[in-house]
């Protein structure tokens, strides 16, 4: 892709470890919330209960004051939340203390413990998901099974797919074959120690540089892979050198130190030398494996990432042999390995990790770590929130970037106060808290089990309030170890954005039972737990339907205030310090409010899905975020409301100024501009061109099939039919 003009050429990921915040800035993160609250409180009583007093009697007059007063309360509440998170992070980087690679050796050394990593995929780019894959498959872990999931159509696949599907089923051979030579080299040098060592005996140098050696093969290895790694953009960069190099670069400093602790007299024991080569073997020791739950009609074929999951999580434990039946391929439990088709083996840990995001090497141990802890034994879900590779190449995918870095921050504020919610990119899930949540059903007569819900498209939300009433903690880990890609384009990012606001209406009666369970034990919900769950799940609506009224409606010039603009600009400030501390500008943070401006529509559409979806409880369709090269097309409506906007905005303005409300006008002005600026940095001109006729052109011609197929799949469909009813 050609990079843009303003956007982002340095591809140097922000630090592993968050700085630690100095009493300064902690303090004045406690100032911006109690300004907020200040600046809110003077406003009501100031100006609109003097309004409600001295102001016009009438009912419209009245109705007008409480409405905008409500407008403006819960804008306020969610710049409060953010802060309080904000604050709440600043806590937890100032009390996290990195764990020693030592402690992880001696823990792992004797509390043995097995992880499936599960990467549900449909229609991605083969190099993506490859970099996925790869990424998992490295990491250091005694027992380590990485499965992907495919979730494309194995029956109907087009002529343009083919080749994409035959390279995808591939992969995990490839990969494996790929780690099969260190692997196995490793594994047979650690025999050769085993059998030859005595225990009783301190090694010898040959031992030593034997071990020395082997480390630096490993090292040439990685770096000869990562030598002829593709490069085509910044997540390729990003792949290369933090997880091939990075990795290259630690084993080798391991061999050069043995080395050098042997020249100066350090005695090693042959413990550390048989630790020194698992530690090999763990790395390149990953198992691979593919699974298309679409191709057994005794699974879920539900179109969402959550019965991916949930079909290949059932299966965990057993072993399984295909049976060929009239309506198509079965599954059916078996316990004799030899005629099991599909072996799908339990383990301790799951790692969901969607397939367009990377892992660094210390992923799974620093975090299956926390979670063997004594003090943590109820928590269900530890995961990073995921970072946004840098250096990318449009203005659109940094400013993504920028609002995901900005996340990564809040969302360990939230743990602070207990209120974490699991982001389904990346997250290590105790299996036993999943079992303990599961759902049973039978559809056409084969049990079909929910663990992570599906009843909307943000399973990971619902799933998180789930294991919540259940007594299950989930925690943020304040660290940077995963990253994941942003859309790189105005029409992925309309599809990302609009599944990310529809779900969370649906969700908040789930979160009023868990208060109520939770009163009922005598451990009742913390203000601040309860503000940033309900401002997670709701904010996206309240904030733009809010914003949508402000925009819109004529309210009385003398509701306006510059106790608003006081209580807004703590949060503004806030944020512009939090973008320049993840490496962006001060001045991203106008850049954000016209962002977010031409996004209004999308995520109203979100928010009017989720309130369709009550009415109707019919499912949302998942929506997956296009990870391509090329741009994805706009739908006509998100592409025309952002010219709307900007013409109503410059209405508002001459109407304003006709009545000289100079407030209102200059809001309108402000909005006019912004969105105008976003439309042309972040969606193109000539881009909404295209996009526009290539929609129109749409509307006009209708693709058709011809009536001998149409024949064909609704015979196909009432056997399926027929053969379910009968079984």
């Amino acid at each position: 892709m050609k990079r843009q003009f303003g956007s982002e050429r340095d591809t140097t990921p922000l630090p592993i470890m968050h700085p630690k915040p100095s009493d300064r800035t902690i303090a004045l993160s406690r100032v911006a919330i109690v300004a907020t609250v200040l600046f809110w409180l003077m406003y009501v009583v100031m100006v609109t209960m003097r309004l409600l007093i001295d102001g016009p009697d009438g009912y419209e007059f009245t109705l007008e004051v409480f409405g905008y007063l409500t407008v403006v309360t819960l804008l306020t509440l969610s710049a409060l939340g953010y802060l309080i998170a904000r604050h709440g992070a600043f806590q937890r980087f100032r009390k996290h203390a990195r764990t020693p690679q030592v402690l992880l050796d001696k823990h792992f050394a004797t509390h043995p413990s097995s992880i499936t990593v599960l990467v549900p995929s449909y229609s991605e780019e083969v190099a993506v998901i490859r970099k996925t894959l790869l990424s998992a498959a490295l990491q250091e872990f005694q027992d380590i099974r990485v499965v992907l999931l495919l979730d494309d159509n194995p029956f109907n696949i087009k002529p343009a797919d083919a080749g994409r599907m035959k390279a995808t089923r591939a992969l995990s051979g490839e990969i494996d074959l790929l780690l099969s030579k260190p692997h196995q080299r490793f594994f047979e040098a650690r025999s050769l120690f085993i059998k030859a060592s005595n225990k009783n005996k301190t090694p010898s140098t040959e031992t030593i540089l034997e071990v020395s050696r082997e480390y630096a093969w490993a090292a040439d290895w990685l770096n000869t892979m990562a030598d002829n790694e593709a490069v085509e953009d910044h997540t390729d960069v990003f792949f290369i050198d933090q997880v091939l190099r990075e990795l290259a670069t630690e084993l080798k400093q391991i061999g050069e130190d043995l080395h050098t602790q042997k020249e100066q007299g350090f005695i090693t024991s042959p413990e550390q030398i048989e630790h020194l080569y698992n530690r090999l073997v763990w790395i390149f020791g990953a198992k691979l494996d593919l699974f298309e739950r679409k191709k057994y009609i005794s699974l879920s074929h539900e179109r969402n990432k959550a019965m991916n999951l949930n079909s290949y999580i059932s299966l965990m434990g057993g072993m399984y042999a295909t049976e060929e039946t009239s309506s198509g391929l079965i599954l059916s439990a078996t316990d004799k390995e030899e005629e099991a088709d599909i072996i799908a083996r339990d383990s301790d840990f799951i790692l969901t990790l969607d397939a367009d995001s990377v892992l660094l090497r210390e992923y799974c141990s620093r975090l299956v770590y926390l979670l063997q802890q004594p003090d943590n034994t109820d928590v269900a879900v530890v995961q990073t929130p995921y970072s946004s590779f840098r250096g990318s190449p449009t203005r659109l995918e940094r400013l993504s970037g920028a609002t995901t870095d900005i996340q990564h921050i809040i969302h360990q504020g939230m743990t602070y106060h207990n209120a974490t919610f699991w982001v389904g990119a990346n997250a290590v899930i105790r299996k036993n808290a999943l079992d303990d949540i599961v759902e049973t059903e039978w559809i056409g007569g084969f049990e079909i089990k929910r663990y992570v819900q599906d009843r909307t498209v943000i399973e990971d939300t619902e799933s998180s309030i789930d294991l919540a009433v259940h007594g299950w903690r989930l925690v943020n880990y304040p660290e940077r170890l995963s990253y994941s890609a942003t859309p790189p384009d105005f029409g992925t990012l309309v599809i990302q954005r609009r599944r990310w606001a529809n779900g969370g209406l649906l969700i908040l009666p789930k979160l009023w039972e868990f208060v109520r369970i939770r009163k009922n034990k005598g451990n009742p919900v913390s203000k601040g737990e309860r503000l940033l769950r309900i401002n997670y799940m709701a904010s996206i609506a309240w904030s733009n339907l809010g914003l949508i009224f402000l925009l819109a409606y004529p309210y009385d010039g003398r509701l306006l205030s510059p106790f608003i603009l006081l209580a807004a600009m703590p949060y503004f400030i806030s944020m512009a310090v939090d973008l320049k501390y993840c490496r962006y500008r001060y001045s991203d943070i106008m850049r954000i409010y016209g962002f977010n401006l031409i996004l209004l529509p999308v995520n109203i559409a979100g928010t009017f899905k989720s309130i369709e979806q009550a009415i109707t409880t019919k499912k949302i369709p998942f929506a997956r975020t296009p990870k391509v090269k090329n741009r994805t097309a706009t739908g006509l409506p998100f592409v025309l409301s952002p010219l709307l906007i900007v013409g109503f905005s410059l209405f508002t303005l001459w109407r304003n100024i006709q009545g000289e409300d100079w407030g209102n006008a200059a809001f309108a002005a402000f909005n006019a501009f912004s969105a105008s600026w976003a439309i042309v940095s972040y969606i193109g001109v000539g881009n909404m061109f295209v996009d526009i006729w290539a929609a129109l052109v749409d509307m006009v011609y209708i693709e058709t099939k011809p009536k001998k197929a149409r024949r064909k799949k609704a015979e196909s469909g009432f056997e399926l039919e027929t053969a379910i009813a009968k079984k």
